[in-house]
C-alpha cells in the first residue's frame, strides 16, 4: 500500500520564552492510504502541535521545526505558503475541537461549507456548491439539511455545529483527515455516530484518519494503531488491541486505568429532605411563528446529599432545565423550589467561565461582594483561602490569572467559585467533558469528595454513561424535553424499559437490554 504521509524526526521548539522550550521531540508516524491511527495524551504532551505541523499551521514566527513531513511524497515542513495551500482544505482538512471558535458567527452554514469548494475549484457552478454542501450535511446526519444550510452557527446546537464542522472537512473528499477532540462536546449517540461516519469515509473514499482524543473508548472503537504521547515524546505505539490489552508504559496503564469502571458505584448517602423540586417545567421557543418544545411538562425533586444525574441527547433539554432553575432561563411556565440560598453552577468550558483579566482572587471573591456585604475584606480573603484549599489549590493562586492555569486547575477554580457561598446544591453542567481522561477522574474524585465531606446535593449532567454510573445515586433519561425513564443507575443500566435508554446504552459501549452479551 502507498504510504500517504510519512513523518520522521519531528522536533517542534517555541522561541518566544527567555529559554527557549522544547514541546515536540522525535516525533515518526507513518500514514498509509486507509489507515486510521489514533493518539493519545494529557493536555500539553504535544499532539496538537504535531497534528498542526502536520497539517501546516503552527505560525512561522518564534518556533523551530526540524525533521521531515513528506505527503504524497512532497516535503511540507518550511514549504512555501502556496504551497501548502495548495494542500489546505483539499487534500488535508481539519476538524477542531471548539467548533463555536472556528466556525464564523456571521455567515450562514452553506457559505462555510462551501469555501473550501470554492477556493480549490472555482469554476464550478452556484448549484453544483450548494448541491454539494448540502451532500456534505446529509453525510454528517443532519436532519433537515437545507435549514441547517440557511442557518447561522448560534441556531444550532453544539452537536449540530460539530457535525457542520466535519461536513465542510469532507466536502472535497480530502486523502488526509485530521481530527483533533472532534467529539468532546457530543453526547454519547452522536459521538457514535460520528465515529460510525469516519469509519464510512474511511471505508468508502479510503481517507486516512488522524484521530486525536482523550476519549480512550473513542480510540479503541475506531483506531487500527495507537501512539501514547507524553511530554513531548511518543513513549508507546502499536495496534490497538496490543495498546488497550497489554501496555507496556506506565503511562498508558494511568491513561488506561482513569476510563470510569462501570462497575464502581456511587456511595448512597442520600438523605429524607429535598432541596429542590421542579413541577411541570414547560419552556417554549417561538421563532418565525413555529414553535419548539424544549422542555415539556418535567418533574422531578433532588434530595439531601444525593447526586441526580441527567442524560439525553443534544437538544433533549438538560441544559435548559439547568438554566431554569438557576433562573437564567426565565420564560418558563411551571415551578423551581428550592430549600436552600445560594444554588450554584459548574459550566462545561473552564477556559471560558473565567474572565481572563481578572486574578484567580478577584474572581473568586466577586459572589462575596455582591452577595454578603455583612463580611469585611479580610474574612472575604479567608473564604477564597478556605475555598482553595477545599479543591487542593495553593493561597498563592490568588495572584494568578486564567491564563497561568492548566484546565484540571481552571475547573478546580470554577468549583471553588461555587462552593464560596457554601450551597445546599450545585449544578454541574456537563463539568468534565473537556477535560483530558486523567483530569477527568481528578475533578471526579474531587465533586465526589466535597460532595461527601460538604453534604451537598448534585444535579450532574453529562453525555458520558460511564461517569454518570459512577457519580450518580439516581439517574433520569430526558428525549425531545421529556423525562422517558427514572430509576438507580444499576436498574437503568441492565434492565433499561424504554428502547431509547437502550441506544443510549448500545452507543455508550455498555451492556443493555436486548443485547446478545
Amino acid at each position: 500500500m502507498d504510504t500517504l504521509l510519512k513523518v520522521e524526526d519531528l522536533n517542534i521548539e517555541f522561541t518566544d520564552h527567555k529559554t527557549p522550550e522544547t514541546v515536540v521531540y522525535d516525533f515518526d508516524l507513518v500514514l498509509n492510504e486507509g489507515d486510521i491511527v489514533g493518539l493519545v495524551g494529557e493536555s500539553g504532551s504535544g499532539k496538537s502541535m504535531s497534528a498542526l505541523a502536520i497539517a501546516g499551521l503552527l505560525s512561522r514566527h518564534d518556533m523551530n521545526k526540524s525533521g521531515s513531513i513528506i505527503f504524497e511524497g512532497r516535503e511540507l515542513l518550511n514549504c512555501p505558503r502556496s504551497d501548502l495551500r495548495e494542500l489546505q482544505g483539499d487534500k488535508i482538512c481539519m476538524v477542531f475541537q471548539e467548533p463555536m471558535t472556528s466556525l464564523d458567527p456571521v455567515k450562514r452554514i452553506g457559505w462555510q461549507v462551501e469555501e473550501g469548494l470554492r477556493i480549490h475549484e472555482k469554476d464550478l457552478p452556484d448549484e453544483e456548491y450548494k448541491a454539494r454542501a448540502i451532500a456534505a450535511l446529509k453525510d454528517v446526519e443532519l436532519d433537515d439539511a437545507e435549514r441547517v444550510y440557511n442557518s447561522y452557527p448560534h441556531e444550532l446546537s453544539g452537536g449540530m455545529r460539530q457535525r457542520v464542522m466535519i461536513a465542510a472537512a469532507i466536502v472535497g473528499h480530502p486523502r488526509l483527515l485530521i481530527c483533533d477532540e472532534p467529539t468532546t462536546a457530543l453526547d454519547v449517540s452522536v459521538q457514535a455516530q460520528i465515529v460510525a461516519l469516519l469509519k464510512k469515509i474511511n471505508k468508502e473514499k479510503k481517507t486516512a484518519i488522524l484521530f486525536i482524543s482523550h476519549d480512550l473508548s473513542l480510540v479503541s472503537q475506531l483506531c487500527e494503531r495507537v501512539l501514547v504521547m507524553k511530554n513531548g515524546y511518543i513513549v508507546e505505539s502499536g495496534t490497538t488491541d496490543e495498546i488497550f490489552r497489554h501496555p507496556t508504559h506506565e503511562y498508558t496503564r494511568k491513561l488506561i486505568g482513569a476510563i470510569p469502571n462501570c462497575d464502581e458505584m456511587a456511595i448512597d448517602m442520600v438523605g429524607d429532605d429535598t432541596v429542590a423540586r421542579v413541577n411541570d417545567l414547560t419552556v417554549i421557543y417561538r421563532k418565525n411563528g413555529r414553535e419548539f418544545r424544549a422542555v415539556d411538562k418535567v418533574s422531578f425533586e433532588i434530595h439531601d446529599k444525593e447526586i441526580l444525574g441527567l442524560v439525553g441527547e443534544s437538544g433533549s433539554g438538560k441544559s435548559t432545565i439547568a438554566k431554569a432553575m438557576l433562573g437564567i432561563e426565565k420564560k418558563h411556565t411551571g415551578t423551581v423550589e428550592h430549600m436552600s440560598e445560594y444554588p450554584q453552577m459548574i459550566f462545561q468550558d473552564p477556559y471560558g467561565s473565567l474572565n481572563p483579566s481578572k486574578t484567580i482572587g478577584f474572581i473568586l471573591e466577586e459572589p462575596l461582594r455582591n452577595l454578603r456585604k455583612d463580611i469585611s475584606k479580610q474574612e472575604r480573603k479567608e473564604k477564597v483561602i478556605e475555598a482553595l484549599k477545599l479543591v487542593g489549590l495553593p493561597e498563592d493562586f490568588i495572584k494568578r490569572k486564567p491564563s497561568e492555569l492548566s484546565g484540571g486547575q481552571k475547573q478546580r477554580v470554577c468549583i471553588a467559585q461555587t462552593l464560596i457561598l457554601k450551597p445546599k446544591l450545585i449544578i454541574a453542567d456537563e463539568p468534565v467533558s473537556a477535560l483530558d481522561v486523567t483530569i477527568q477522574q481528578e475533578i471526579l474524585n474531587l465533586m465526589l469528595q466535597l460532595h461527601e465531606e460538604l453534604d451537598v446535593s448534585i444535579l450532574f449532567i453529562s453525555h458520558d454513561l460511564r461517569v454518570v454510573y459512577k457519580m450518580c445515586d439516581r439517574i433520569i433519561v430526558l428525549k425531545d424535553g421529556r423525562i422517558v425513564e427514572e430509576g438507580r443507575p444499576e436498574d437503568i443500566y441492565h434492565d433499561p424499559k424504554e428502547e431509547y435508554t437502550s441506544m443510549l446504552l448500545r452507543s455508550a459501549g455498555l451492556i443493555a437490554k436486548g443485547d446478545n452479551q
